[in-house]
């Protein structure tokens, strides 16, 4: 599978009725022009050029998840400083009522009234939540977010979480810092992006540990992540069995990936893990985890 023109017949040949993808991202344009810049400028931070793939218009790129099948997605949103949040939850629910197959999401930051707008947002129907560490830069056991963490454990409501230390470590990434989060909340549902890259083992270890834990393929296993922290073939055993347990659901990172939509499924498929892990991954543990 060479471009995008292949995406359909890959999950038909699945028989699934389309594909589940937990991670991408719809933002107010302004703050994805930023976001995009941030891209351009990163290379000399990470090693190599980032370039945007889909440097679209809105429109052209929700047609695009229509065409390739892509019959739920996520809009995720992540605040990088107080104040941002609410706003963001604004736009992203607003963003989800008006696009068929979009998850509700929203974010959240550790500040005065954080449990309040959570809350709201839940109360508006936000189906799943996303915080960036890395980005943010906070520590994810500030006890201004426990009152949160608690709330989610307690709706079960998915999160998907940006904890580990790819592309470059910074603040409070790493499996401890978040592995203290779950320890006090068990119950919470957080979905680790990007696999945990490069804490792969380590994240491993707490999707195996907690019950509502799991991890989204996000970037893992392209050709773009295997030359910065490729995922250990010692660890394919483990990553086939949380993946057959529900734990492992497809994430792309759509639109900011250097690189076709079509490549992250292929290299799901180069694993050679199996129709049924693909099966789940692709589709099934996120339509149970939703119920779609």
């Amino acid at each position: 599978m060479s471009d995008d023109s292949g995406v359909p017949a890959f999950w038909r040949a699945l028989d699934l009725p389309g594909l589940a993808d937990v991670h991408t991202h719809f933002l107010p344009e302004r703050m994805l022009r930023r976001v995009w810049a941030h891209f351009d400028e990163g290379g000399p931070l990470i090693g190599r050029e980032w370039p945007i793939r889909y440097r679209w218009s809105e429109a052209e790129r929700i047609q695009h998840l229509a065409t390739l099948g892509v019959r739920m997605f996520s809009a995720l949103a992540y605040a990088h400083r107080p104040g941002m949040a609410a706003d963001l939850n604004e736009w992203t629910l607003g963003f989800a009522a008006a696009t068929p197959g979009c998850l509700p999401s929203a974010t959240f930051f550790p500040e005065p009234g954080v449990d309040e707008y959570v809350r709201s947002a839940l109360d508006r129907g936000a189906r799943v939540f996303k915080v960036h560490l890395q980005v943010g830069g906070y520590d994810p056991r500030d006890e201004s977010l426990d009152p949160v963490w608690g709330l989610l454990a307690e709706t079960g409501t998915p999160i998907v979480v940006h904890a580990g230390s790819g592309p470059v470590a910074y603040g409070f990434t790493g499996p401890q810092p978040i592995g203290a989060v779950l320890a006090r909340h068990p119950r919470l549902c957080a979905l680790i992006a990007h696999m945990g890259a490069p804490e792969y083992e380590g994240f491993l270890a707490l999707a195996e540990r907690y019950e509502r834990v799991g991890l989204d393929t996000t970037m893992a296993f392209t050709d773009f992540f295997e030359t910065m922290a490729p995922f250990p073939r010692t660890l394919f055993g483990r990553l086939k069995d949380l993946g057959l347990a529900g734990k492992v659901l497809l994430g792309s990172d759509f639109p900011n990936i250097p690189y076709p939509y079509a490549h992250q499924l292929a290299a799901l498929a180069r694993l050679e893990l199996g129709d049924d892990w693909l099966r789940a991954v692709c589709w099934h543990n996120a339509a149970r985890l939703f119920n779609l």
